[in-house]
Parts: C-alpha cells; sequence; structure tokens
C-alpha cells in the first residue's frame, strides 16, 4: 500500500465516518439538535472536499496506484451509505430512494470488479452520466443532512427533490453501466 497524501486523505474519508455518524448519537442535552445537522453537515462536506481533492492530487503529483484506485470508490460508497442510513433513521430519506442508490452502488462494484477480471474494464469505466449522478446525490445528502432553512431555501424539500433525481440518475447510469458490459455478459 503506497503512503502518499492521496492515499492518507482517503483514509481521512473513512476515519471520519464514525465521526460522522456518532454526532447524532450524542444527547440533545449535549448537542442541540441544529448544531448536530451543522457538525454532521461539515463533516461529510470535508469527507466529499478529501474526495475531489485525493483525485486530483494523486493525478497532479503522479501518485496514482492500483491500491488507491481500490480504497477511493469504497470510501466513497461507504461514507454515501453511512449517510444515507442516518437519514433514513431520522426519517429525512425515504428507505426506498437509498435501497436504489445503495444497491446501485454495489452492482456497479461487482460488476466493475468482475469487468475488470475479464479484461475489460475499461468499458464500464465512470462516465460523466455517473459524475452527474454523483454531483445530485452528494447536494442531496449535504442538504438532508443540514435540514433546516439555509438563507431561506428550505434545505429538506430541496434535499429531497435532489435524492429523488439522484436516485432516478441513479437507475439510468445503472442501466447504461449494464448495456456497456452486456457484450461480455452473454459471452460468458
Amino acid at each position: 500500500m503506497p503512503n502518499n497524501i492521496p492515499n492518507l486523505l482517503t483514509w481521512l474519508r473513512i476515519l471520519l465516518i464514525p465521526v460522522f455518524v456518532a454526532v447524532f448519537y450524542v444527547s440533545d442535552q449535549t448537542l442541540a439538535p441544529q448544531l448536530k445537522n451543522s457538525i454532521a453537515t461539515a463533516v461529510f462536506l470535508l469527507a466529499a472536499i478529501t474526495d475531489w481533492l485525493d483525485g486530483y492530487l494523486a493525478r497532479k503529483l503522479d501518485q496514482t496506484s492500483a491500491f488507491g484506485a481500490f480504497l477511493d470508490p469504497v470510501a466513497d460508497k461507504l461514507m454515501v451509505a453511512a449517510a444515507l442510513i442516518l437519514l433514513v433513521k431520522l426519517g429525512r430519506a425515504d428507505v426506498v430512494l437509498a435501497f436504489i442508490i445503495i444497491g446501485r452502488e454495489i452492482t456497479i462494484s461487482a460488476l466493475r470488479e468482475w469487468m475488470a477480471k475479464v479484461g475489460a474494464s475499461k468499458s464500464v469505466a465512470v462516465s460523466m452520466l455517473g459524475k452527474i449522478k454523483t454531483a445530485f446525490q452528494m447536494a442531496a445528502l449535504i442538504l438532508l443532512l443540514y435540514h433546516q432553512p439555509l438563507f431561506g431555501m428550505p434545505c429538506q424539500f430541496m434535499g429531497e427533490l435532489l435524492l429523488y433525481l439522484a436516485a432516478l440518475l441513479t437507475l439510468w447510469s445503472m442501466g447504461y453501466y449494464l448495456m456497456l458490459a452486456m457484450p461480455q455478459l452473454k459471452g460468458k
């Protein structure tokens, strides 16, 4: 495992997950609910920034590695799954949408692993559609975590709307990746 800045940032993202979750388990007497929302949102934002930064630095510093390419999406999926499960528990996200998003991540991860084994991983590389889905998903999660209105904007409503759009993009992108993999799926 190469110890470089991008990989350390990815490990930081993984280590932030229990911190992020623990914020909501602190008593309301210790942390007011609005403060919990703000802290959890800040931790999630920090994780999202490290996700962008580790990829940028890996390319810029020429520190890409097979281990980093493996760990980065795992860290992303763990953080998103933790946020979705927490939001469902808090009653801020629909369980069906969470299931769609988490189920797609597991399905596409398995598909990419299998495609790599048959030497066709480039055919299911991250697409622009996947990046757009991620942007909607991250914006939705940030708004749902923050929960209270921000400068008059109803964060809960906007977050729910973006989460529905993210779920639709999730299904669309999953169909797209499965279609790209179809020649290999039919041949094996």
